[in-house]
């Protein structure tokens, strides 16, 4: 076994693999560049070799600065994550070169199965299922529509040497297809440095459903179960979960198979993942294989007890696979919410900045639930514009599938940060969602079912009800720690009427709320249609400057979090964010006469909706534009966002040219 491995990554992934060496007793070497210098990933290695500037084409692409800090700590082997340079065939050859172990497959098997054309070639020889397309490659936007319409509309066009949803667009039409095509190329060549692109069919209401195999250098290959990854946002996963709801025994025996079969047809010998797409009727067609760890494989190790890592590394030191195919037992249900540093509420665009505060659920196992939490941040650490913006990936385990959602589902409404935006209450709506609860889902989930964009929940019945007596309790302890401060003019006490008012989600609750101190608070709401008040215990240990009120509200364990505003708080909840006030029913008849504010008007501004660099200005002063023609391309985090027209209009000003860096919400155009 080997005594030191360096990991040639960043982020969760690196402080992932320093788990699982530290547990096998392995020492680690972290590298990093300017941008991470602080980063979890260093301060949890053994040892740290900084390796270049903040871009990542200058340290963590660079496979020689890799190469001579591995020779300079003295490491054996390289574990290299998932991204950068994990999939490029010439990092093991140049591993081995100089004598150092690469964890992770063969070159012969990255060369075979890392590139999309290639590898679909490879699998139809395996007698894999494969999708209808063009394995060619694309030389320009005209051979594109011209082999689209051979294929048949719609089309998916991808990087050959594509992941993580980069370099991927679908297209309906030929103009579709024309700017998909551009628009992909360019992103394949600034993500991957290879502009390659193929096209294959779309399968209309598809489902992602990948395969994880597990591979050792002495010709055993088995397959570890599925997971499911169809909710997805721009191609990019959002949600996974393994098994998936969709297959039955038979259909996941046949998928194992087809991938242990091309495993074995290019000599794989590491953990890899063979992607298909399926439809709702349970065919399924090979899609790509990954030769790396997923992102998602922390449901996989819930679901089997296999650490992936693990097995990695020690089929990299030359170990035989110490279970085989029967002896994997799938065992509950899990689920993954990745948390991205986006703006859901901006069509999850891209957000920037410090992590004022980072506080995750906590971790652990207890009566048949986990909450695990994979992360490489850390309070005050900076989400930074040169890298992937995921924080962390939370994933729940739990008997069944309802039941690992429901934990899912406390575990992001415990999970606090601040200081830049981020898709927790995306993703807490989400587990709310009916659909998403029933298991009939597909790739188009999101469109499908936010068509104009994510908003939050309405709160209505019980929810609003329990949202307003957490409200009232927050208040009424803010009332009790003001009777307690020193130096208050001596007389009568002060006395808090018991009725309240709470204004939130634009109706009133009204209710009375008693206890306090050691006591639980008792709230009564009024009468229902019998004329029977409804009395509530309200318990928590909550105490102002919390960032999340844990506590009981009748039978139910809930966590809310609360950000201060003027004259109240704003709470959170199942997906459900509302601006809470507490009023003396005084109080309330006199700010039920105040004005409202009114937003200005920005709807004849273009306004950049994250921070980012102008890659292309598509129109001219004077242009008419329609809604959904190309205004401009702004490039954030690697990923090139078109920003179109919302409704017809005519370009009066254009204030950004190619080049330009700008700030959220500066004005690129105005119109007429």
């Amino acid at each position: 076994m080997f005594k030191k491995i360096l990991i040639a990554n960043r982020g969760e992934i690196a402080c992932r693999v320093i788990k699982t060496a530290r547990k096998m007793g392995i020492r680690t070497v972290a590298v990093f560049s300017d941008a991470d210098r602080d980063a979890l990933h260093v301060e949890m290695a053994d040892e740290a070799v900084h390796i270049g500037p903040a871009a990542a084409a200058e340290s963590y692409l660079v496979i020689d600065k890799i190469v001579a800090a591995c020779k300079a700590t003295g490491a054996e082997a390289v574990h290299p994550g998932y991204g950068f340079l994990s999939e490029r065939e010439a990092f093991p050859v140049a591993l081995a070169k100089a004598g150092i172990v690469f964890i992770g497959p063969n070159p012969g098997a990255i060369a075979a199965m890392g590139d999309k054309i290639e590898s679909k070639k490879a699998a139809a020889r395996a007698k894999v299922s494969t999708v209808p397309g063009h394995l060619g490659e694309i030389g320009d936007p005209k051979e594109a529509v011209r082999i689209a319409r051979e294929i048949g509309y719609p089309v998916m066009i991808k990087a050959s040497a594509g992941g993580g949803g980069k370099g991927m667009r679908i297209a309906y039409d030929d103009k579709e297809c024309e700017e998909g095509f551009a628009s992909a190329r360019s992103e394949a060549k600034s993500s991957f440095g290879d502009d390659r692109v193929f096209v294959e069919k779309f399968i209309v209401n598809p489902r992602h459903i990948e395969i994880q195999v597990l591979g050792d250098k002495h010709g055993n290959v088995v397959y570890l179960g599925e997971r499911e990854c169809s909710i997805q946002r721009r191609n990019q996963k959002v949600i996974e979960e393994a098994p998936s709801p969709l297959l039955d025994a038979a259909t996941r025996k046949a998928m194992g198979e087809q991938a242990v079969a091309l495993a074995k047809a290019v000599n794989y010998d590491s953990a890899g993942t063979v992607e298909f797409v399926a439809g709702q009727d349970r065919s399924f067609f090979f899609l790509e294989m990954n030769t790396r760890l997923q992102v998602e494989h922390p449901v996989t190790e819930l679901v089997t007890g296999i650490d992936l890592v693990e097995q990695m590394i020690r089929v990299a030191a030359g170990e035989k696979l110490a279970f085989r195919q029967a002896d994997i037992k799938l065992k509950g249900w899990a689920v993954e919410s990745r948390i991205y540093a986006e703006d859901p509420y901006r069509n999850f665009l891209p957000s920037i900045g410090r992590l004022v505060r980072y506080r995750p659920p906590r971790e652990g196992s207890s009566g048949g639930l986990t909450v695990r939490n994979d992360t490489g941040v850390t309070e005050g650490g900076e989400i930074s514009m040169f890298y992937d913006p995921m924080i962390a990936k939370l994933v729940t385990h739990a008997p069944t599938r309802a039941a690992a959602i429901e934990l899912q589902a406390e575990a992001l409404d415990a999970f606090h940060i601040d200081g830049i935006q981020h898709n927790i209450p995306f993703l807490t709506a989400l587990m709310q969602h009916p659909r998403w609860q029933s298991g009939n889902i597909s790739t188009g989930f999101i469109k499908e079912e936010y068509p104009d964009g994510f908003a939050p929940r309405e709160a209505a019945g019980d929810q609003l009800r329990t949202m307003a007596m957490v409200a009232a309790a927050i208040d009424h302890l803010d009332n009790e720690r003001r009777r307690r401060i020193s130096g208050q003019i001596s007389g009568t006490p002060v006395r808090f009427a018991a009725s309240r008012v709470v204004r939130l989600a634009g109706q009133e609750v009204r209710l009375t709320i008693d206890g306090g101190g050691a006591k639980p608070f008792v709230i009564t709401l009024p009468g229902d249609d019998a004329g029977r008040e409804q009395k509530t215990e309200v318990v928590s240990a909550w105490w102002p400057g919390d960032p999340v009120w844990t506590g009981r509200v009748g039978d139910r364990d809930i966590s809310v979090q609360v950000r201060r505003i003027l004259n109240g708080a704003n709470l959170a909840w199942r997906g459900i964010s509302v601006d809470a006030h507490v009023y003396t029913e005084r109080e309330a008849a006199l700010v039920a006469l105040m004005p409202e504010k009114v937003a200005a008007d920005t709807s004849k501004l273009l306004l950049c909706p994250m921070p980012g660099l102008v890659k292309a200005i598509n129109v001219t002063v004077g242009q008419d534009v329609k809604a959904g023609d190309a205004l401009c391309t702004v490039e954030a985090m690697k990923m090139e966002n078109i920003l179109r027209a919302e409704r017809d209009a005519v370009v009066k000003a254009v204030n950004a040219k190619p080049g330009d860096s700008l700030a959220v919400d500066a004005v690129i155009m105005e119109f007429a």
